[in-house]
C-alpha cells in the first residue's frame, strides 16, 4: 500500500469525480416515512435495492409509523418480508427498533449516529445512511460491499471490516466530501463497473488511476 499523502491525492480526485456525476447524494430505497427508511436499510443488507423495493412496496401501505411497526404480529411481519435475506432475524430487529423508537424517542428516528446505534439491527453503516439520508448529516462515511470492494482496487484501505475501512477512508477524505463517498461508489458499482471481473479500462475512474483494472478481490 502507498503512503498516506499518495493515497489522500488519489481520493481527492476520485471523489472530485463522484461529485460531479452524482451530485445530490440520493437513496434507491423507495419509502414515505422516515422509519420506512430505516427499515429499508435493515432488509438491504446483504440484498438488492431492487427486491427491498419490491417487497417494501405493499409492506408500506400497511405499516408506516415506528407504532404501526412494534404492533405488527411478529409471525405474519416475519412472512411479509420472507422475500429478504435473513428475514427471520431482520424480522426481530425492525419490530424491536420500533419499540424503542417509540418507547425512547417519542416516535421520532434519532438525528445523531450514537442514538441510531442503539436500535437492533443499525450499526455504524446503517446510522450513517440513514443520518445523510433523512437529514443531510454527514458524520461518517458508510462502507458497503460497493465502498469496500473500491477501497481496495484504488488501495485505499486494506481492511475487510467495514467499519476500518469507513475509519480510514474519513481520515483521506475532507468531511465536506463525505457525504459523496458512499451515495456515488454504490451508484458507479450498480450502473458502471459491476463486482464481477471484467474490462473496465474505459470507466472513468480508472482512468484515474489505471492500476485499479488489475485489483479484483478474491473474498
Amino acid at each position: 500500500m502507498l503512503n498516506f499523502e499518495e493515497r489522500k491525492e488519489r481520493a481527492k480526485r476520485l471523489v472530485a469525480y463522484l461529485k460531479k456525476a452524482y451530485p445530490e447524494p440520493k437513496s434507491e430505497l423507495k419509502y414515505e416515512t422516515p422509519f420506512q427508511f430505516l427499515v429499508s436499510v435493515v432488509l438491504s443488507a446483504q440484498c438488492t435495492d431492487k427486491l427491498v423495493n419490491r417487497v417494501t412496496e405493499n409492506l408500506f401501505k400497511k405499516y408506516k409509523s415506528p407504532n404501526d411497526f412494534a404492533g405488527a404480529d411478529p409471525a405474519v411481519f416475519t412472512r411479509e418480508i420472507s422475500s429478504v435475506t435473513f428475514f427471520n432475524t431482520k424480522a426481530k430487529h425492525i419490530l424491536a427498533a420500533a419499540e424503542k423508537v417509540e418507547a425512547e424517542f417519542g416516535g421520532q428516528v434519532p438525528r445523531n449516529a450514537e442514538d441510531l446505534q442503539r436500535l437492533p439491527g443499525v450499526g455504524y453503516k446503517t446510522a450513517h445512511v440513514i443520518l445523510g439520508e433523512l437529514y443531510d448529516i454527514w458524520e461518517g462515511i458508510p462502507t458497503d460491499t460497493h465502498v469496500k470492494r473500491f477501497a481496495y482496487r484504488f488501495d485505499l484501505s486494506a481492511h475487510t471490516d467495514l467499519k476500518k475501512i469507513s475509519k480510514e477512508l474519513e481520515a483521506l477524505v475532507p468531511k465536506e466530501d463525505w457525504k459523496y463517498v458512499n451515495n456515488g461508489l454504490v451508484l458507479y458499482g450498480r450502473y458502471v463497473c459491476p463486482a464481477r471481473p471484467h474490462i473496465c479500462d474505459d470507466h472513468p475512474l480508472t482512468k484515474l488511476w489505471p492500476e485499479s483494472a488489475k485489483r479484483w478481490r478474491k473474498v
